[in-house]
């Protein structure tokens, strides 16, 4: 185990803008599976379509690595690989804690794409006595009561919260007064973290709701199509049974 603390290593990246940052990741995975299907290059559009970003905003932020690709070839997609992964700190080791083993935290835990994104689950910590000691992804899971322990002896710098709301806080300050300094929060609540402590957050419910309002206005939109349409068939309609002065034409006798 390691003793001390992991320091994040020295950086370009603070000269990088942070929607560019936010970004990186899905370049990243669209560049991993060209990866695994030994393709050698790629051109900024397909690229761009993969990650679903424009080709103009992608050169843009690969400018900031120092990536300008080569006019009728392309980006090497290794080297963007390497590139990439060393801006975001994923060429070394990132112990994480996951505080709370429910049922999102166990699933966060038997997640397989922790350790081929550079990441390992140090440890597992839930604050019910009756978990301590049970294994989950093959991890046993520890008790509350050795958070800043286990941080320590592994040099945590990133932890993961997924405790119910009213547990989320004080378990973030516990964190932080024991040296993490980013901190994924899956709880419904927004934490308060002093400066140079970053958090993000995940909340799943507030995604289904932009969801819904999308759906909302999909379904609104199609609906008011459907009265254009049927307001264009009337209008139609009366036009065709207009004269060529638009008066309606008599009734012929019989």
């Amino acid at each position: 185990m390691a003793t001390g603390r992991t320091h994040r290593p020295a950086t370009r990246s603070r000269g990088i803008p942070e929607a560019t940052v936010a970004r990186l990741p899905l370049y990243l995975r669209a560049l991993t599976a060209l990866s695994e299907r030994s393709v050698p290059t790629v051109s900024s559009e397909e690229l761009a379509a993969a990650a679903g970003v424009n080709s103009a905003k992608l050169r843009k932020d690969f400018s900031y690595l120092g990536s300008y690709g080569t006019r009728g070839v392309g980006y090497d997609v290794e080297y963007l690989v390497y590139q990439i992964s060393r801006e975001l700190g994923l060429t070394q080791d990132w112990p994480v804690v996951i505080v709370g083993i429910g049922n999102l935290g166990a699933a966060l835990a038997n997640y397989g794409g922790f350790a081929s994104r550079g990441f390992r689950v140090a440890a597992l910590i839930d604050a019910d006595p009756a978990m301590a000691g049970k294994p989950v992804a093959g991890i046993p899971v520890q008790h509350t009561d050795e958070l800043e322990k286990i941080i320590k002896d592994n040099g945590v710098s990133i932890g993961v919260i997924a405790t119910p709301a009213g547990a989320a806080q004080p378990v973030c300050d516990r964190l932080v007064a024991a040296g993490v300094t980013s901190i994924l929060n899956f709880a419904p609540t927004v934490l308060s973290v002093p400066d140079g402590v970053d958090v993000r957050k995940v909340d799943l419910s507030i995604e289904l709701q932009i969801l819904a309002f999308h759906e909302q206005r999909k379904a609104g939109e199609e609906a008011a199509g459907t009265e254009s349409a049927a307001a264009a068939a009337v209008a139609r309609n009366d036009s065709a049974e207009q004269g060529p002065d638009g008066d309606v034409p008599a009734v012929m006798p019989a």
